[in-house]
């Protein structure tokens, strides 16, 4: 039976206040701002405030992967996985309940984290994806609370290594709805590689090209685009927006039947407002959850040391 609950609409959830881009900044300008202010996406709108579009994380790694093969091409080092991956990183546990997991989620404003049972040992990844899965089960079945371990996402296809490249960790970024990256040791948790960790290390290295680089790359005029290109060249034109009247279940449907994370709402052309997927699930916690549960997730110092078992796991 379908759970009967308030009708909250995007208008209530959204949020107003909203940090934009003009179609005719630079691309670098772009990223700079993104990783400024912590976000993953930003709408485009001309000087009327009209939609035009959303420059993405995914936008960014189209506009700089190209231009990091080539600096590579040129002689310069890229970095390796190891050098900007993240050792602290936050897990849950296979048995926690999951809307305890999605409010640790919300409450350090990750949007997921690795599986590790009580051996330290990857098991797979819990995100506010995964957690669309829970909000929509929620609201048809009325399903009481479960564990993380039904909901967590177990590909290995996103499982990389320490010595992974750069431009391999772009592309896989660019090239599938992950992320976050696990990086293992065995079947231990060594790190973790985020888009933003990715997008940080691409813009410290196109932005640090020494002049010599940066005229051999200039020489060639595709790649003098790439690095002078502007948002409008790599905007997502097609991002998916909402009406201001779409409900809760829609937009949780919508987040999880697409790879997006923040969904422009849009109406009559204009840019009313942004809603993300933890903006929903913190509306849909408070709505939908059984009952609160006493359970406690764990933060990680991961050495550098093959197969380790870390201190707070011992």
């Amino acid at each position: 039976m379908r759970l009967v609950y308030h009708v909250v609409t995007a208008d209530e959830i959204m949020r107003r206040n909203l940090v934009t881009l003009s179609p005719d900044s630079s691309v670098l300008d772009g990223v700079a701002l993104m990783l400024r202010q912590n976000i993953s996406g930003l709408p485009v709108v001309d000087h009327d405030r009209n939609y035009l579009g959303v420059f993405s994380e995914k936008s960014c790694f189209r506009a700089m992967s190209h231009m990091i093969e080539a600096a590579g091409q040129c002689g310069m080092s890229t970095p390796h996985v190891q050098e900007f991956m993240n050792r602290q990183v936050f897990y849950l546990a296979p048995e926690m309940d999951v809307f305890d997991a999605i409010e640790k989620l919300i409450a350090r404003r990750i949007s997921g984290a690795p599986v590790l049972n009580d051996f330290g040992q990857y098991l797979g990844s819990f995100s506010e994806k995964t957690a669309m899965t829970v909000v929509v089960h929620a609201v048809y079945d009325h399903v009481p609370s479960s564990q993380v371990a039904r909901f967590m996402n177990v590909d290995r296809n996103r499982l990389i290594d320490g010595n992974d490249s750069l431009l391999r960790v772009s592309n896989l970024f660019l090239n599938t709805p992950y992320r976050r990256l696990p990086v293992l040791n065995g079947d231990h948790l060594a790190g973790q590689v985020s888009r933003r960790d990715a997008l940080r290390a691409q813009y410290q290295l196109i932005t640090g090209l020494d002049r010599i680089t940066q005229r051999a790359l200039d020489t060639d005029d595709e790649l003098a685009r790439f690095r002078h290109g502007h948002v409008r060249d790599y905007m997502d034109t097609l991002a998916m927006t909402k009406d201001p009247n779409a409900d809760l279940l829609a937009i949780a449907e919508a987040f999880l039947n697409s790879p997006y994370r923040r969904l422009p709402v849009v109406e009559n052309g204009k840019l009313l407002g942004q809603i993300s997927r933890r903006d929903l699930l913190e509306v849909a916690v408070s709505l939908l959850r059984p009952e609160p549960t006493r359970e406690t997730a764990k933060a990680l110092y991961l050495s550098a040391v093959n197969n380790t078992i870390p201190p707070s796991l011992s």
